[in-house]
């Protein structure tokens, strides 16, 4: 279903090439990748393959209109940012020129590329972990890491409502989920495209060290999650969530463990002690499984 909502805001001969592709193959596609004059193609198992139709940069401007309901300006704060989300959960991304004003980036023009993420749903791919990320009842404070595309916000969408309707005798509990590029519960005019669980709130497309604090003000969450650890304010904004006696689950780009102490900022999150558990994502010939390492001994 969310592969044919990718399609529908593809121009023309673009949905035609797309919606063609055999339907045992649809389940596997991860991306589509637009780029102007170039072929397009469809990411699958990490690599590219091409659909044999040319992109053209008009297809781009097309794409945006759909995207937005041909309401750009309706979507300008997004845009700015890059992506915009699309009905069913799914997020373009575009590249093109920035429009700058006193160095902010005001809105994208003149698109060269754009890459639609096909989100997916994958209940119970979670339910024998979380239970893993409990200790005499108390959910442990836990990173998941992969490398970018290794499957980082899928498995925290599925631990997230796993944790909110509470699953293999765990109680479910208050979640508060800072979705700051809005992929994990794709908020659209106030409603979830995304099954997140009963017991969560969500808070879109507001930067995490800012939407952390509010999060504990307003919503007195019992575990806070969120995706994407990459600024140190972001570390200082968890740093505090911990000391307020909030379970915490974030996901970073890294390989396992070992990685976070060759970046400095990684090692200077690891030095605050507030992570316990990783949940390090492994793929091997495509199938992708997971194991637990301790942070803390």
């Amino acid at each position: 279903m969310r592969y044919e909502s990718a399609a529908a805001v593809l121009p023309g001969s673009l949905r035609r090439a797309i919606l063609a592709l055999p339907t045992e193959k649809r389940g596997q596609v991860e991306e589509v990748r637009l780029r102007a004059g170039q072929e397009l193609t469809v990411l699958m198992s990490g690599r590219e393959f091409g659909c044999g139709v040319t992109v053209e940069q008009e297809d781009l401007e097309a794409l945006c209109n759909l995207v937005t309901e041909f309401s750009r300006y309706a979507a300008v704060e997004t845009l700015r940012q890059g992506y915009l989300t699309i009905r069913g959960g799914c997020r373009v991304g575009f590249c093109g020129t920035a429009v700058i004003k006193d160095g902010a980036v005001m809105n994208m023009k003149e698109f060269s590329s754009a890459v639609i993420r096909i989100a997916r749903e994958k209940h119970g791919i979670a339910e024998g972990l979380a239970e893993r990320l409990f200790r005499d009842g108390w959910f442990v404070n836990t990173l998941i890491l992969a490398p970018p595309g290794g499957g980082k916000t899928t498995l925290l969408r599925e631990l997230v409502r796993c944790l909110s309707d509470g699953c293999n005798g765990n109680e479910g509990r208050r979640v508060a989920l800072v979705d700051e590029r809005g992929e994990l519960a794709a908020v659209r005019q106030g409603v979830l495209q995304m099954d997140v669980g009963k017991r969560t709130d969500v808070l879109d497309g507001c930067p995490k060290a800012v939407a952390i604090p509010m999060m504990l003000r307003c919503m007195n969450p019992q575990i806070l999650a969120v995706d994407e650890i990459t600024l140190r304010e972001d570390i200082q904004a968890m740093t505090m969530a911990a000391n307020c006696g909030v379970g915490l689950l974030a996901t970073i780009h890294a390989a396992d463990a070992a990685e976070l102490l060759r970046k400095p900022l990684y090692r200077e999150l690891l030095a605050a002690e507030v992570f316990r558990l990783a949940v390090v994502i492994q793929e091997e010939k495509g199938a992708r499984s997971w194991r637990l390492e301790e942070l803390l001994c």
